[in-house]
């Protein structure tokens, strides 16, 4: 399964290995489409791709970590 996603990264959380974390911590590929952080805050656009339990799991992590979930699409 492939997850198109927006994430927004609070101030306090920019400094953080959050995406890069998510490959680690759980079994999926990691795409980064595009980008942006300042000392304000962060945005990130990503595909995910993986089982549909590790993408669960790996939402409720970021979720828990402060990120905001934005908007999330399945793709082919």
């Amino acid at each position: 399964m492939k997850i198109k996603t927006e994430l927004t990264f609070p101030a306090e959380l920019k400094d953080e290995p959050i995406i890069c974390e998510l490959c680690k911590k759980f079994d999926i590929i990691l795409n980064i489409v595009e980008a942006s952080f300042s000392t304000a805050t962060g945005w990130s656009i990503l595909i995910l791709e993986g089982s549909e339990a590790e993408l669960d799991r790996a939402f409720k992590h970021l979720e828990d970590s402060g990120v905001i979930i934005e908007e999330s699409q399945k793709i082919a």
